[in-house]
């Protein structure tokens, strides 16, 4: 849609014709040459002579020239501007964060996945975190990845095809077979410090408990819950299993407690998956909408056509004087 940003500019249309009425007309006194020839010269210069005073008056397509390029140079000063269609664009609301545990005792096979084969437990989280990844248009996701230490695999972005592909490539073991849960949220918690959205979730995987963090889990739930990070734990491991491999219930229990989140214990890979839609009825998508009609200048269109119409009216003028110089001299040729 075709729009003008200064649209009043056109209330100066009339202003030539204004001016040509109400100011007097120009009078110039000059020498005159008597010539037996200037009725003929009169009419090849288009001027009418009447009682030794000359009247000059413009040809209509001056005229027309000339109104034409006061429209052309009053379209440009308003600049003309067309209205694109209207272009939606979704900012996410929420930033997801998630933390998984590659420690040792993940590699252990007690999950069955929807073929029926029985796999590692990593292997399943890779899994079922797929298909609930690929639910999150718009959000920012984020991916932690944590053993003997905690690592930051995938800042918060919205391509969520890369942390899916990120997360494929981890592997048991690759930072160490210790469980640094206390260490994983408080990283998790220095990502949320840089975030400009309101709500934060952290969603914690663990089959094991915390095995010499410098930030014990307790205290850092007290950080996050002081943040506004709501964190939701889920653990895999064996409640029954004894010394680093037992699976620390209460203490995951406290942190999403003390966060306001949820706690889940997952044992088979239909169990994590039903956690999953858990997690995504209560975590809705949520998004906020941008909507923008894009704006492009068109000024350029008319004050390029007002330069074209001057030169070829120039131009014009320029061989027409040629011809009646021509003329005029023909005329001498013959007179004399």
């Amino acid at each position: 849609m075709l729009s003008f940003a200064s649209s009043w500019i056109f209330i100066l249309l009339p202003l030539p014709w204004l001016i040509h009425r109400m100011l007097p007309a120009h009078r110039q006194r000059k020498a005159a040459v008597r010539v037996p020839f200037m009725q003929r010269i009169s009419q090849l210069l288009g001027v009418q002579v009447n009682s030794g005073v000359a009247i000059s008056k413009r040809p209509l397509s001056q005229w027309l020239v000339l109104s034409l390029a006061w429209v052309l140079v009053l379209t440009a000063l308003a600049r003309p501007q067309w209205l694109g269609e209207p272009v939606v664009k979704e900012l996410p609301m929420r930033d997801l964060l998630v933390a998984v545990d590659l420690s040792g005792s993940m590699d252990t096979q007690d999950f069955t996945d929807k073929q029926g084969n029985v796999v590692d437990r990593l292997t399943a989280v890779k899994q079922v975190l797929d298909d609930f990844l690929a639910r999150r248009e718009g959000d920012r996701v984020g991916l932690i990845l944590f053993g003997s230490a905690a690592f930051t695999q995938v800042p918060f972005t919205a391509d969520l095809d890369v942390v899916s592909e990120l997360l494929n490539e981890a592997q048991i073991r690759m930072l160490g077979p210790r469980t640094m849960l206390g260490d994983a949220m408080g990283l998790a918690i220095n990502l949320f410090e840089r975030s400009q959205v309101d709500e934060r979730v952290l969603i914690l995987l663990t089959d094991g408990n915390d095995t010499g963090s410098l930030i014990p889990p307790e205290r850092a739930a007290g950080i996050a819950r002081d943040n506004g990070v709501v964190v939701h734990t889920i653990a895999m491991g064996d409640p029954t299993a004894l010394g680093e491999t037992a699976l620390d219930e209460k203490t995951l229990k406290n942190i999403a407690t003390a966060t306001g989140g949820g706690y889940f214990h997952a044992s088979d890979t239909a169990e994590l998956e039903s956690i999953y839609s858990h997690l995504d009825s209560i975590n809705p998508r949520q998004v906020e909408t941008l909507s923008y009609r894009p704006l492009t200048d068109l000024y350029h269109w008319p004050l390029a056509l007002f330069i074209l119409l001057t030169l070829l009216y120039m131009l014009w003028l320029e061989i027409r004087l040629r011809f009646i110089d021509s003329d005029v001299s023909k005329v001498q040729e013959q007179e004399g």
